[in-house]
């Protein structure tokens, strides 16, 4: 059932009309007695996430007894990112995921399944995963809270992604990042129909049945005015509002060009991004967009590691982002791998395959820890002089020496693709 359905391409939603249209959403759900929230982690803290936890604890008050970031593998959340992320809601009510134990397996989507959806490119079972405090946790009601974006993994970021993959374990995981990968990224970001998410969706129709699960969706864009906004809001106990999202999203976080890009610049905000785990969103996001032989430059002032997880680190050290034949045979090769395979798939994700060149410009890592994995490295006191993100618009950008660059603040929000490319 569809709770909630607000918001548009142009609308600016405020605090107060989050509000109104959550606590309308809630006031149709009736009492509930032990409420779990799930949002995201700090790296999506633009979901508006944070606010709307606030909102559903100034709601329910001491009936929300669990929040329960969906972490995926990445680090827990600091007291510092609770508190800035999350003002408002008790820290004593948040939990940390832990992929590798924490988990519940509800049931298995049947090898025959995943290999039909996926055209043939895998050939296995997936376990429909779940932290065990939801599973198990006895609550009335789980909100899933999320913000609607392209993805890398999956096509369209939220719904059951924040549950099956945000809470889940470490096989489910690694097999749903390499089912994508293998298939194809660039055959999925920006759809909401691929064959992660009919992989999910069954698990949901028939695993998650017994559990109250009711689903928040935000979709975010920068305006005009070059800050964020709440577009929509979208809320329900089924596919609806995700699809609703969804539509929404791919209005408003899409943006095709006309021609392949030759030189991008895209800033890392040290906040968020700390790892080339999450910062390769510089290139996930980019890659349909960038002309063979251009240049993606990656500012990172942040980046001091390559795994938010210290064995997929080493992992990512060891093995580099070398393109997908290299990655594929390794995996075929080497038992480390195959018991990683989102790491494998992550291998996949960032490299260019050899198509356009990728510079970074880390804030806390070395020329010969970023030569290492395979990306060419640029001084980042010199390249932030170059191209000082705080003057460049997102956008065309011409610099006084007549360059022109293509100016991304922050990748996450957005997907780019070359209209001759996105087919």
């Amino acid at each position: 059932m569809l709770y909630c359905e607000t918001g548009s391409a142009t609308a600016q939603l405020t605090e107060a009309d989050l509000r109104k249209a959550l606590f309308a959403a809630l006031d149709r759900l009736g009492p509930r007695q032990r409420v779990l929230v799930v949002p995201p982690d700090f790296t999506r803290f633009h979901s508006q996430a944070g606010l709307l936890t606030r909102l559903v604890y100034e709601y329910y008050g001491s009936r929300l007894v669990d929040v329960l970031p969906a972490l995926g593998t990445h680090s827990p959340m600091t007291p510092e990112q609770i508190a800035e992320m999350y003002a408002g809601v008790p820290p004593g009510l948040f939990r940390v995921h832990n992929w590798r134990t924490g988990v519940v397996t509800l049931g298995e989507v049947p090898a025959e399944f995943v290999r039909e959806v996926s055209e043939g490119t895998v050939d296995f079972p997936w376990p429909a995963q779940l932290a065990r405090l939801i599973g198990e946790g006895n609550h009335d009601l789980v909100l899933s809270i999320g913000q609607v974006v392209p993805h890398e993994v999956i096509g369209m970021a939220s719904y059951n992604k924040n549950l099956f993959v945000g809470t889940g374990g470490a096989e489910g995981i690694n097999k749903s990042h390499f089912i994508g990968a293998a298939y194809g990224m660039e055959r999925m970001m920006g759809r909401a129909d691929t064959p992660v998410r009919r992989i999910l969706d069954y698990a949901s129709d028939r695993f998650l049945k017994n559990l109250p699960v009711v689903y928040i969706h935000t979709v975010v864009s920068r305006g005009e005015d070059g800050r964020l906004h709440v577009r929509g809001l979208f809320i329900s106990d089924d596919r609806s509002g995700f699809e609703k999202a969804a539509a929404l999203s791919l209005q408003v976080n899409f943006e095709m060009v006309d021609e392949p890009l030759r030189k991008v610049v895209v800033y890392l905000d040290p906040g968020e991004f700390k790892s080339t785990w999450l910062g390769n969103k510089s290139i996930y996001r980019t890659r349909m967009a960038m002309a063979d032989g251009g240049e993606l430059i990656v500012l990172a002032p942040g980046l001091r590691e390559f795994g938010e997880d210290p064995e997929i680190d080493r992992l990512i050290r060891k093995y580099g982002y070398r393109g997908t034949p290299a990655t594929l045979q390794a995996v075929r090769e080497q038992p480390e791998l195959q018991a990683n395979l989102s790491a494998a798939a992550h291998l996949i994700h960032g490299s260019s395959e050899g198509r356009f060149r990728i510079i970074y410009c880390p804030g806390h890592l070395t020329r010969e820890e970023i030569e290492g994995v395979g990306f060419e490295y640029a001084d980042l006191a010199t390249m932030l002089r170059r191209y000082p993100p705080d003057r460049l618009r997102d956008g065309w950008n011409t610099l006084p020496d007549g360059e022109q660059v293509f100016f991304i603040s922050n990748p996450a929000l957005g997907l780019w693709a070359w209209r001759g490319r996105f087919v």
